[in-house]
């Protein structure tokens, strides 16, 4: 009997036994691939030995329970929750992850961020191909290095090792994959920065910025969400040819806001506003007439600015640069930086205009020339050039004066006179006259002599016979020559009182007549003479001298006496 009962009792036995060796096992098989909370045994070394409820402890090394960067607080007792990859190991010792466990839970967590659209928090903490790796609470995210930040950035130093927003851009929990983008959180801050920022903005308002970007014409910069543009002209009151001569990419700059279009947005701004504007008082700072230095800021074609403080500039007028240099580039006179002396000649400071004068702190030579060569002074030149009005002469002083065609020659025209200079020759001349306004000196070569005409011509009256020479035969009659240098003209009219001898060419050039002068004219210089005016007088004076025809002479016997006497007469 008892041995029946045994038998039976033992197969029940074996079977209870099978039965919770089948739940231990099973309860151990579940564990694995999950999360469990476990108990720190002892620390040993640089890993902790944990208890997690089965046949042996497993071991995780401190570091996994420590964040990027963080060393790890951990002491026998905690309680700590670490992932099970399997029972045992070959050392028979669990095989235990705190940073399994730490992944799993944030998994967990990000999924759900991921499907709200809500941000994470992470620590950026290493470099990779491409961009960053990021802890988010265990989980590593890549962040590709465009969705670092709004702008490109040198140097990442100051955001590695520390917890900040990101959003997740893309999650694959099979490939273990999470992308992230701290740029689409700051440009949602930046949105709502805008909207607050344009909602308040006003004319006059100063701000705070960071140059964006430089162009010729001016700089783009920041205000936190908004760009406005800060022209070249507002950046200083001085000059400025370029931007980046004030600016650099990046460089925080105070301005403030000059104009505002809340329709289209644009955003005009200032910097020079904020500072004293130097054209207050400027007519009280630069009287006309006064003297300063200044330096040369640009040059153009007609003319030079130079800037008498910064903010201040002048226009030296290409007229205002030089006393004997004209028609020449002002780049020819002075450079770009260079120190000079200027005289203020004109202020507007309604048009913030200030005319200056180069030329007025130099010596002005047309007034020297007038002290030592007053009119009627002799002096010596080279001739600097030949025109179809005259020749230029250089003088003393750089400067140059003319002698007009009319002024060269007693004797012949200005056009052939002009014939016999070339440039480069020495000539004397007599200063005519000079007029320091207009900057002109009137010079004569033929003054040098005395006129032979009014010496001659004094002589000389109206109406008496002289004896001249032919120098020429024309249509009209003939040009003579009259005494040393004294010219005349006898009329075809009246070459003879026989209208059939009224012919020039019955005369020889060389030939010498007899003719009376009709007309002195000084202005022309010439001599009107008439042979048939001689001849109607030589006969009156006949008619006088022998008697008439009503006495009962004939013409012939009188003109006859009258030519007899002239021949004795010349003969005697």
């Amino acid at each position: 009997m008892a041995d029946t009962a045994a038998a039976v009792q033992e197969p029940e036995i074996t079977e209870n036994f099978a039965a919770l060796l089948d739940e231990s096992f099973g309860d151990v098989t579940s564990i694995e691939g999950s999360v469990v909370k476990g108990t720190v045994v002892s620390i040993e070394g640089d890993s902790a030995l944990i208890d997690v409820g089965l046949k042996s402890e497993g071991r995780v090394a401190l570091k996994e329970f420590g964040g990027p960067g963080q060393k790890a607080e951990l002491a026998p007792g905690d309680t700590v929750e670490v992932y099970v990859e399997r029972m045992e190991d070959r050392n028979g010792e669990a095989m235990l992850s705190r940073e399994k466990a730490r992944r799993e839970e944030a998994w967990a967590v990000l999924e759900g961020a991921f499907e709200k659209n809500e941000r994470v928090t992470g620590t950026i903490f290493g470099r990779v191909k491409g961009g960053f790796t990021v802890d988010l609470s265990g989980a590593v995210a890549f962040l590709p290095g465009s969705q670092v930040d709004i702008r490109p950035v040198r140097d990442i130093g100051p955001l590695l090792g520390t917890p900040q927003p990101f959003q997740i851009l893309k999650m694959d929990r099979r490939r273990g994959n999470i992308v992230v983008s701290r740029r689409a959180v700051l440009e949602e801050s930046r949105a709502e920065a805008r909207s607050e920022l344009v909602a308040n903005l006003q004319e006059g308002q100063v701000l705070q910025g960071v140059v964006k970007n430089i162009t010729d014409y001016g700089a783009f910069v920041d205000l936190g969400g908004v760009d406005g543009l800060l022209h070249v002209t507002d950046i200083a009151w001085r000059r400025i040819n370029h931007p980046s001569e004030a600016l650099q990419i990046g460089s925080t700059v105070k301005v403030q806001v000059i104009r505002f279009n809340p329709e289209t947005q644009r955003i005009s701004l200032g910097m020079k506003q904020l500072e004293a504007d130097p054209w207050e008082g400027v007519e009280l700072k630069y009287p006309v007439g006064t003297k300063f230095t200044g330096r040369v800021t640009n040059i153009t074609d007609y003319g030079a600015f130079v800037e008498l403080e910064p903010g201040i500039e002048g226009l030296v007028h290409v007229s205002e640069m030089s006393w004997t240099k004209k028609n020449v580039h002002p780049g020819k006179i002075v450079s770009t930086s260079q120190e000079v002396e200027v005289m203020v000649l004109d202020v507007d400071p309604s048009k913030r205009r200030i005319s200056l004068g180069l030329k007025q702190c130099m010596a002005n030579p047309w007034d020297d020339f007038v002290t030592s060569y007053p009119v009627g002074t002799e002096i010596e030149g080279e001739v600097k050039n030949i025109t179809e009005f005259g020749l230029f002469v250089g003088l003393s002083g750089e400067i140059d004066g003319m002698v007009h065609l009319s002024d060269l020659s007693w004797e012949q025209s200005g056009e052939e006179a002009i014939k016999e200079f070339k440039k480069g020759d020495m000539v004397k001349a007599k200063v005519l006259d000079v007029d320091t306004e207009k900057e002109r000196i009137s010079l004569g070569i033929k003054q040098l002599s005395e006129d032979p005409f009014e010496s001659g011509a004094s002589d000389l009256r109206k109406g008496a016979v002289v004896t001249c020479t032919v120098t020429t035969l024309t249509d009209n009659g003939l040009e003579v020559s009259v005494g040393d240098g004294l010219n005349g003209f006898i009329r075809k009219s009246d070459l003879s009182r026989d209208r059939s001898e009224q012919r020039p060419d019955r005369f020889a050039v060389g030939e010498k007549v007899d003719a009376k002068i009709t007309q002195i004219d000084n202005k022309t210089r010439k001599l009107t003479l008439s042979i048939k005016a001689r001849e109607i007088e030589e006969e009156k004076k006949a008619m006088a001298d022998y008697g008439s025809s009503d006495s009962g002479a004939s013409l012939g016997d009188i003109l006859g006496a009258a030519l007899k006497q002239k021949e004795e007469e010349n003969q005697g």
